[in-house]
């Protein structure tokens, strides 16, 4: 069975070291960067499965590489973790909105970053399409489960797996509204170590990048979020 590659990008030698070693004891294979060129080299070179990054790093900021990353096609699919010290969330909310899929501040404990990656990389496995509807339609906006893909006029919409997974579970549902933590899980798994403002900010994005269809993703006042239940139900 092929291990998963997963790629930590630190400047910091002994946490770097401390991740690498749990990181191969539960089967990976892990490719270390110091800096944010050699991280973007690394990504580009080795195509990892996924990708822990440091926000704060010599040279390229963290929040630049994860710019660059995804707004590469041979890259912009892979999952990025991002580390953050204390009083950065300002700038891993920023990272989330740019195509980072999860955050966690340091200190950390190993074992909860190991279960982030997991929770990460089986997210990012394509599901058979009898899980799901192959292809599920919304006026103009088309959701293709087999492709992975997105389009709204037959235009594509370039998502994240962590947006594409929330978008189409809404809309195979929609009309029914769901709480946050239950969005999480649908699209996570109930073992996913995820705080309920990543969503916030996943929807924010999806809003933005599907433009006069993110208007049918409706927020619930004290609850959390749905979608339409009609194209013609728009006010």
């Amino acid at each position: 069975m092929k291990k998963s590659r997963i790629l930590v990008v630190d400047d910091e030698p002994d946490l770097v070291e401390l991740v690498r070693h749990h990181l191969q004891r539960e089967h990976y294979e892990v490719v270390v960067a110091h800096d944010g060129e050699a991280g973007l080299a690394e990504a580009r070179r080795r195509l990892p499965d996924l990708v822990v990054l440091d926000l704060m790093l010599p040279g390229i900021d963290g929040l630049e590489v994860c710019r660059r990353l995804k707004g590469d096609s041979r890259t912009a699919h892979i999952p990025i973790v991002m580390l953050t010290a204390k009083g950065e969330e300002s700038d891993a909310v920023i990272g989330l909105a740019q195509g980072a899929d999860d955050y966690i501040r340091k200190p950390f404990g190993v074992k909860e970053l190991i279960a982030r990656i997991g929770t990460r990389l089986r997210s990012s496995e394509p599901r058979a399409p009898s899980e799901t509807q192959k292809v599920t339609r919304f006026g103009e906006l088309v959701v293709d489960s087999v492709k992975h893909e997105v389009a709204i006029a037959g235009e594509s919409i370039k998502l994240t797996v962590t947006e594409f997974k929330l978008l189409r579970h809404l809309v195979q549902n929609r009309g029914r509204a769901y709480t946050r933590n239950e969005l999480l899980n649908a699209v996570l798994g109930q073992d996913a170590y995820v705080i309920d403002r990543n969503v916030d900010v996943h929807v924010a994005t999806l809003r933005k990048k599907l433009g006069d269809y993110g208007k049918h993703i409706l927020t619930i006042r004290g609850l959390g979020y749905k979608f339409r239940e009609t194209p013609e139900a728009a006010d």
